[in-house]
């Protein structure tokens, strides 16, 4: 395993229904769950990505985007929408000649 975990035991089954067998499967598999769910710990010498989204919609918090080349992380409290632009308009303006 590329994250130096402890692989979870699971029992041989026995012939007839043990409550403890199951007992034992239910445990392993929580253990499996906790050790999928969990990112772990990484170290790259190099690293490619391709196909990056240019704002953070629809990402999770700690996913990677890019804003004008630039790679930046998704932050709850730091949005970069898609598409953000705004008009505005202050008066006339009359030219003669």
């Amino acid at each position: 395993m590329s994250r130096r975990l402890a692989r979870p035991f699971f029992p041989v089954p026995p012939q007839d229904y043990d409550r403890t067998y199951f007992t034992e499967v239910i445990r392993a598999f929580s253990v499996f769950l906790q050790q999928v769910q969990n990112p772990g710990d990484a170290r790259h010498t190099e690293l490619t990505l391709t196909n990056i989204q240019t704002h953070d919609q629809g990402l999770e918090v700690g996913a990677l985007f890019n804003v004008d080349g630039f790679v930046k992380i998704t932050q709850s409290h730091n949005p970069h929408v898609a598409g953000n632009s705004a008009t505005g308009a202050v008066g006339t303006v009359s030219v003669t000649t």
